[in-house]
């Protein structure tokens, strides 16, 4: 408003813009002191937070010269113990003097692998199920498929098996899995035949996930984690869940609580393993709270400028993992000794005076409530101190999520959640994800006996 405009207004009009113009000052200041505040507090990166590796921004490496690496001795491809050929290449005589060699004169041998694929093609079976009339009774009679030549989808198991194979652990999408199929194996596939696929695997999927679930839910220890993930555009959740024997995936609708207390089915395993979100409270006897998580938190409260409590936790986190990775070649009572030492030195960290610094505040006040869940591990050697298998366990989804853009439908998503736990607990028990599906399609389990 010029100063003319100004010079026409009453009194009680200037005052009331007055009033508006000092109200609109002191929102204006709050606002700047908030964002001041902001830029004081140390950036999340993944070293301090659960930021994604992907979204951290890695500094330029400082050029230096490179220095000359010692030698080493060479190492050579290990020959195969049963090669499918063997060709003998000797001389008939001397390239120098054209004498006449015989074998006696070529004992020594240099043994070399020459590795090949063969053209490869679909194996195609055409099946003449042969009928007429009966010429007793007359009636009409037809001859009974193979076993294992049933009508119905033209695709074998073993081929179905590589479709999910390749969409679920190599996330090629349909139009790019048609097209590798054409080219590789010189099968000609529509997109639609591949969805038709994974759709028809999902009752076998399903039922061989089934005790896969059971025996995470009869596990002693528990690993839990979870991520987001697409279905029909909306956003979901990947949960894992992850025993001494089994993996199991769940995709749902809800970050809740109520996904796991659906899953567990009231079952509750003696310990659970996790980070501190708030949904993976309460479904286990007792919790151990992920290490590594907390290593995390305790970074950022160093880098906000709290070098008290903080820096002093980071230092009883190491020291607790690096008991941890000796556990197995330490005795029950150097174990013992040593979890009492460390609540001794946390219980000198708690005891000190609160930090003036909000996330050491924070970190502060829930190790004072959770102080308990810290040290399980140390005289526990079948609980990990980390949740690092849950989050190696969902990584695939992860990638596969980048990639392909999520799922359609809900059934895909069910699918992909079956599939994924059929691989993973297969490689639990030495079996390649491809030997894994194969069994799930075929009826037969994939956790062993025993």
């Amino acid at each position: 408003m010029n100063r003319d405009a100004l010079v026409t207004l009453s009194k009680d009009d200037l005052v009331g813009l007055i009033e508006a113009q000092a109200a609109q000052i002191t929102l204006l200041t709050t606002r700047i002191a908030e964002l001041e505040a902001r830029l004081s507090t140390p950036p999340k990166t993944p070293d301090n937070s659960s930021t994604p590796p992907s979204k951290g921004q890695k500094a330029n490496l400082p050029d230096r010269l490179k220095k000359r690496r010692d030698g080493r001795p060479g190492v050579s491809r290990a020959l195969a113990e049963h090669p499918d050929r063997i060709i003998e290449a000797t001389l008939a005589a001397c390239p120098h003097c054209a004498n006449v060699l015989c074998s006696a004169d070529q004992a020594d041998i240099h043994a070399y692998d020459h590795i090949e694929l063969p053209a490869i093609s679909p194996i195609v079976t055409r099946i003449n199920r042969h009928r007429g009339v009966c010429p007793c009774c007359h009636k009409h009679v037809t001859a009974p498929a193979p076993k294992g030549f049933e009508p119905g989808s033209p695709f074998g198991p073993g081929l179905c098996a590589l479709i999910i194979h390749l969409h679920v652990t190599q996330a090629i999408s349909f139009e790019r899995l048609a097209c590798l199929l054409a080219e590789v194996f010189g099968l000609t596939i529509s997109e639609g035949a591949i969805a038709n696929i994974l759709a028809r695997a999902q009752a076998p999927l399903l039922a061989a996930a089934a005790p896969i679930a059971t025996a995470v839910r009869a596990s002693p220890v528990v690993g839990s984690d979870e991520t987001s993930a697409r279905v029909g555009g909306k956003n979901w959740w990947q949960w894992v869940l992850l025993g001494s024997t089994a993996v199991y995936h769940v995709i749902a609708d809800t970050r809740a609580a109520s996904v796991v207390t659906s899953f567990m089915d009231g079952a509750r395993p003696e310990v659970w393993v996790a980070d501190r979100y708030g949904g993976q409270l309460g479904h286990g006897a007792v919790r151990q709270m992920c290490l590594a998580h907390l290593l995390r938190d305790a970074t950022y409260a160093i880098d906000e400028g709290d070098h008290r409590f903080a820096l002093g936790f980071r230092f009883l986190l190491l020291r607790a993992v690096a008991i941890g990775q000796r556990r197995d070649e330490l005795k029950d009572s150097t174990l013992t000794q040593y979890h009492a030492d460390l609540e001794r030195r946390l219980d000198r960290l708690l005891a000190g005076a609160m930090p003036d610094k909000p996330a050491a505040r924070r970190l502060f006040r829930a190790m004072r409530r959770d102080r308990d869940d810290l040290f399980r591990f140390i005289t526990r050697r079948d609980v990990p101190y980390t949740n690092n298998a849950c989050e190696r366990a969902l990584r695939p989804s992860v990638i596969f999520r980048k990639v392909t853009g999520g799922f359609r439908a809900e059934w895909g998503a069910k699918v992909y959640a079956a599939a994924a736990s059929v691989i993973a607990t297969g490689r639990l028990h030495r079996l390649t994800a491809l030997a894994a599906l194969r069994a799930a399609l075929a009826g037969e389990p994939v956790i062993c006996p025993g």
